[in-house]
């Protein structure tokens, strides 16, 4: 997009000579009035940002948010002092205005990448997909949120590895909150022979799942079959559990249920091949 450059330089003329025709007319009672206007656009800024910042805090906002909403609030009460000032100087506000439009134009084309990340940022923080501390797999990571800031989000991966995404890149890639939820279903496949009967099979996972004390009782744990393989049969096993301590059920699941199924003679076979060997009779 071109920039109208020589537009720019007039506006930026006329701003000069106002401000040279208000110090050659400049008197006691000019500085005096400038002082107590400037003063006063302090003051009423500073209560205002008192103001939001009651407001901010019997609010349900992300904190990493606050701070984003302070500081364009801020800015955006320097403008228009800086306005209020110019216009009593007498600086012409839409010469002001214009060159401030077409340097912010500027500012903005040259840091693209960098605005495009904030407002990732902006996104995260205002819709809350997720929150520090929450685990959650993006853009083919997963780790725990260790923190959210306008530009990057930090992950800590399961082998304490730090990761820094960039909002961009989280706001755009799939999202899955692992620990979004108190409660997570833990699912596994458990393969037994032909020769055990099923029910026995599903009894004797059932009870391992109900004697773990950190699986729920609701919903239901479930044992069915889901398959029948060529060496074995397949059962789905689902049990449910605190988000926290998925990993503990997961592991200590799989290894009860070797155990049970040891203890009941209960066969958890492989893929083999039987061979049969036929004598040929000779005549």
């Amino acid at each position: 997009m071109p920039i109208d450059t020589q537009g720019a330089g007039e506006t930026a003329q006329e701003a000069l000579s106002a401000v040279e025709v208000f110090f050659d007319d400049l008197s006691l009672w000019g500085v005096v009035r400038i002082l107590a206007l400037i003063v006063g656009c302090v003051l009423v800024s500073r209560l205002l940002m008192a103001a939001l910042d009651r407001f901010l805090k019997r609010s349900h906002l992300e904190r990493s948010l606050h701070t984003v909403i302070k500081s364009l609030a801020h800015i955006a009460l320097i403008f228009v002092s800086i306005l209020i000032v110019a216009d009593a100087i007498g600086i012409p506000v839409t010469s002001l205005l214009a060159v401030l439009s077409i340097a912010g134009l500027a500012l903005s084309l040259a840091v693209q990448g960098v605005l495009s990340n904030l407002a990732g940022g902006m996104m995260l923080l205002w819709a809350r997909p997720f929150q520090v501390g929450d685990t959650i797999e993006t853009d083919g990571t997963v780790g725990k949120v260790e923190d959210i800031t306008l530009v990057y989000t930090k992950l800590l991966t399961p082998d304490n590895r730090v990761v820094y995404l960039t909002n961009k890149a989280v706001s755009e890639a799939k999202l899955v909150n692992i620990t979004g939820e108190e409660t997570r279903r833990v699912e596994l496949t458990v393969s037994a022979s032909y020769d055990s009967p099923v029910e026995k099979v599903k009894s004797t996972i059932l009870d391992v799942i109900g004697q773990h004390p950190k699986t729920l009782p609701t919903p239901a744990p479930l044992a069915r079959v889901s398959n029948f393989g060529a060496s074995a049969i397949e059962y789905h096993v689902r049990a449910w559990c605190a988000a926290g301590d998925y990993w503990d059920v997961f592991y200590d699941l799989n290894e009860g249920i070797k155990a049970a199924f040891d203890q009941a003679g209960i066969e958890m076979t492989y893929d083999h091949l039987n061979v049969h060997m036929v004598e040929e009779k000779k005549d």
